[in-house]
């Protein structure tokens, strides 16, 4: 009985520190904004924040870029197995409905 208390001590305590660090995370966040939002356009924070969001949405390109990549290479090897089976490969999904046919 003791271990599973214990257990469920050190599992709380783990989740309380992910939510600490979420929230003083959210906490700079809002505070850099807000000082970008009072400042000028050529103050610090406005400029942290604007070199901020440069690198994550060059970050985003790079990351969709190396996914995409990833998914044609996989698609390779899939279309070689198939071939080696001989078979040829179904062509894929198409995923232009969003794969599911109720609204938002």
């Amino acid at each position: 009985m003791a271990e599973s208390t214990t257990n469920r001590t050190a599992t709380a305590g783990r989740l309380l520190r992910k939510a600490a660090g979420t929230v003083a995370t959210g906490v700079v966040g809002v505070a850099v904004v807000r000082a970008a939002e009072r400042g000028e356009g050529g103050s610090l924070p406005r400029r942290i924040a604007v070199t901020a969001t440069r690198l994550g949405i060059l970050g985003t390109r790079r990351a969709e870029t190396a996914v995409e990549r990833a998914r044609l290479a996989a698609g390779d090897v899939r279309a070689q197995a198939y071939a080696d089976l001989g078979e040829q490969a179904p062509p894929p999904a198409d995923r232009s409905t969003g794969g599911h046919d109720h609204s938002h």
